[in-house]
């Protein structure tokens, strides 16, 4: 039950006050100076005692003679429906946006997602190592001296220093990620990368079979294609405006950026690239992963403990 952040009584006080008044025969002036209300509120608790009624009623008025009429109420429910904007339908009605944005409000419809229920999450993971290996890429800005997020200045910046890209590979079923941090996203760059990644997973037992990106430039490049070929390698691609199907390397990403990249304030982006080995080591070899039940990625391929460091 909800009350008033300055309300002195509640149900059950009411019924202490009800009690004595009725059974201790108190009199109605001193039970209400022992609950801290005035007699004018005391005999309106009696009153309501006789009806049954010591909960709060709701202060929403009986009449509303300006509240809008419930054919508009429908008609902008109806539009809302059609996916238009709050906006768009009070141009549309010649009615105020407030009046428009209430409506919604009340109705629950104030945003555009809430006309259709959420999209139950699928969660996948294949059998076997090397069946399904993710790749994204991550584009982070170079800096000479630590940047806002540090200091909370954005005037005091590292003014054309440019990007670097962290290209990222990961196992789907094992979850061991290999990241390189690359001077661009080229489609040439991002090729040589894959390599170098399916040599690095081979080295551990790993043979790639299948990845999977999204549909940024590098992936649809004619020569990332002619690599994939070369490698035997099949390439799916994710539908568009469809991230969650490469949910692993996008949840990868944000642990990347939270552990590594954003974890402490490096002095050069130089530095930050500096510690990405050390710290991809920990989150392969030693780092608990949730999906894994707490053990590291490692653990996946059969490695025993004494040999992962």
């Amino acid at each position: 039950m909800d009350l008033h952040s300055g309300a002195r009584t509640c149900p059950a006080s009411r019924a202490l006050l009800v009690r004595r008044i009725r059974a201790e025969q108190w009199t109605v002036d001193a039970a209400a100076k022992a609950a801290g209300i005035s007699v004018r509120t005391a005999y309106k608790w009696l009153a309501r005692a006789r009806a049954g009624e010591l909960h709060d009623r709701s202060s929403r008025p009986h009449r509303s003679p300006r509240a809008t009429p419930e054919p508009w109420r429908a008609l902008i429910l109806e539009l809302r429906r059609c996916r238009l904007t709050g906006a768009q339908i009070a141009h549309r009605l010649k009615l105020r946006r407030s009046t428009v944005a209430r409506v919604l409000r009340r109705a629950g419809l104030a945003r555009l997602l809430s006309l259709a229920p959420p999209e139950p999450v699928v969660r996948y993971e294949h059998q076997r190592p090397g069946d399904l290996l993710h790749l994204d890429v991550k584009k982070l800005g170079r800096f000479r001296r630590p940047g806002h997020r540090i200091h909370g200045d954005r005037q005091r910046c590292s003014p054309d220093v440019g990007w670097e890209f962290v290209h990222i590979a990961i196992d789907d079923y094992s979850r061991v990620a290999y990241v390189e941090v690359l001077p661009n996203e080229l489609g040439i760059t991002t090729a040589a990368f894959l390599q170098r990644a399916l040599a690095w997973f081979r080295r551990r037992g790993i043979r790639v079979r299948r990845i999977l990106s999204d549909n940024g430039s590098p992936y649809v490049s004619k020569v990332f294609r002619a690599d994939c070929a070369a490698q035997h390698v099949r390439h799916l691609r994710t539908r568009p405006y469809r991230p969650q199907t490469n949910g692993k390397a996008e949840r990868f990403i944000q642990t990347l950026l939270r552990e590594w990249a954003y974890v402490r304030p490096y002095p050069t982006s130089g530095r930050r690239r500096g510690a990405l080995p050390g710290w991809l080591r920990h989150y392969n070899f030693h780092r608990p992963h949730g999906s894994l039940h707490g053990l590291p990625p490692i653990s996946r391929l059969g490695v025993r403990r004494e040999q992962r460091a």
